[in-house]
């Protein structure tokens, strides 16, 4: 079963950036899409972003389009999520999760999650 395990989280002040990782720690990602979520203190979870298996396909959400990028280099490196220009509304508790080849329509079809990682965003 993958197992997906994100790092990179922390403290930031506003405009500013960390980059979060999504390893695998048992298989290999590269036949899985990997999506990226947020969920802040009485919200709802959104999809931030999400990357195809081939990397050929990606997709933001509005509020951070511009400012976040994701990306993936091979099967055996992590899915990255580079966040610029960070604002208060960024901060959350990001997910990062597995669905089989391309990145679904529906939330549901992501397989596997990760235990998150914090970010926040605050002078």
């Amino acid at each position: 079963q993958l197992q997906l395990v994100e790092s990179g989280g922390g403290l930031v002040q506003p405009g500013g950036s960390l980059r979060l990782s999504c390893a695998a720690s048992r298989l290999s990602l590269d036949l899985y899409a990997i999506g990226w979520f947020r969920q802040a203190p009485g919200k709802a979870r959104e999809r931030v972003s999400c990357i195809s298996a081939s990397g050929a396909s990606t997709n933001y959400a509005e509020p951070v389009k511009g400012r976040f990028t994701i990306s993936r280099d091979n099967a055996k490196s992590p899915v990255y999520l580079q966040m610029n220009n960070l604002k208060r509304e960024d901060t959350a508790v990001y997910y990062c999760a597995a669905a089989r080849s391309v990145c679904p329509r529906e939330d549901l079809s992501f397989t596997s999650w990760g235990q998150g990682t914090q970010v926040t965003v605050s002078s």
